[in-house]
């Protein structure tokens, strides 16, 4: 077996690309996007394999505007293909300043009906409500026996910290049918250590199980994974049918010399016999200001393991290992 100490790939895959999000595709192309360090913008790029991606050309295909709820702070964009058409769910504000240390977040949905991404025509379809107005950001979606979740961080106003993760049935890739349900809500040291944070939820079904990677804490180096899992058979909307592991199970590594790595994605190796780990970190521990507003969260991956009982083994993230000339 492959483990992941193995450098299957050369880290970092994208400099400074923050929140990354990997689609492999049907006509053979990987398609990514994140978040970009001036927060002002969506990019795509592809290519033919997960190395690749550094080296191809990046496609802006939405720009903020300048004044308005889409006008500040563009984060976290995700790249989905749903019933034959191409979408992406981002979360903007309207300013980037904040109230009683939060963002001014919404959700929001584009998409695009033509085969290629980076080249179609891309139409705003409005915010995806939630039920409720308050701080979220970092949804995702996923298609589990015939119904279509949606999964995002969003602050309750009655509950402490700055989000809690939730999922929704949908009745269309930008419309829930259904009420918000909490899956988890930040409880342990390691999920609250400057802020009480779960975020950036990522979903991987394998081995008759959902799993939810998700990340906590604030975006320096206490930044770090946690998991969610359920039986394929539950009701994904019983909060009962989850459970959270106790302990993070992905975080920095000072001997690795990376710090802070989270907000992961899921895909699939070249051969498609491998799942691969697709999240940032940085290569060095103390910033000078805001962590936000540092740029050098870099895109990496790497290949995840599975043990005996059919669960994820993340391990540590990779040393740095550019890719060599010659």
């Amino acid at each position: 077996m492959t483990t992941n100490t193995t450098p299957a790939y050369a880290n970092p895959v994208i400099p400074q690309r923050a929140d990354p999000w990997v689609w492999r595709h049907s006509d053979g192309y990987y398609y990514f996007t994140g978040s970009v360090p001036t927060y002002d913008r969506i990019e795509l790029r592809r290519a033919r394999t997960i190395q690749g991606l550094g080296d191809a050309e990046p496609v802006t295909v939405w720009t903020r505007y300048p004044s308005g709820p889409l006008s500040a702070n563009i984060w976290a964009p995700e790249l989905h293909h749903i019933d034959g058409a191409w979408y992406i769910y981002f979360a903007a504000a309207r300013t980037t300043e904040t109230d009683n240390g939060l963002f001014d977040h919404r959700m929001y949905a584009l998409e695009c009906r033509d085969a290629n991404p980076l080249t179609g025509q891309w139409v705003e379809k409005g915010q995806v409500d939630s039920g409720w107005e308050s701080f979220c950001l970092d949804a995702t979606s996923f298609e589990h026996r015939g119904t279509r979740y949606y999964v995002w961080a969003q602050k309750d106003p009655a509950i402490e910290g700055n989000s809690n993760l939730y999922i929704a049935p949908m009745a269309n890739p930008w419309t829930l049918a259904g009420p918000a349900v909490m899956l988890s809500q930040p409880e342990y040291e390691w999920e609250t250590i400057g802020f009480r944070v779960n975020e950036g939820a990522a979903v991987i079904v394998r081995h008759d199980r959902v799993f939810i990677a998700y990340s906590g804490s604030a975006t320096d180096h206490h930044y770090c994974m946690g998991l969610l899992y359920a039986d394929a058979d539950a009701d994904l909307l019983d909060p009962s049918a989850w459970t959270k592991k106790p302990q993070p199970v992905f975080e920095s590594s000072s001997e690795n010399g990376q710090y802070g790595p989270g907000h992961n994605s899921f895909t699939v190796s070249e051969d498609g016999q491998h799942d691969v780990l697709i999240y940032h970190a940085r290569n060095y521990r103390d910033i000078d200001g805001d962590p936000l507003y540092d740029p050098n969260r870099h895109t990496r991956a790497q290949l995840i393991e599975w043990d005996a009982d059919g669960f994820p083994v993340f391990g540590q993230p990779v040393p740095d290992w550019p890719v060599q000339s010659g």
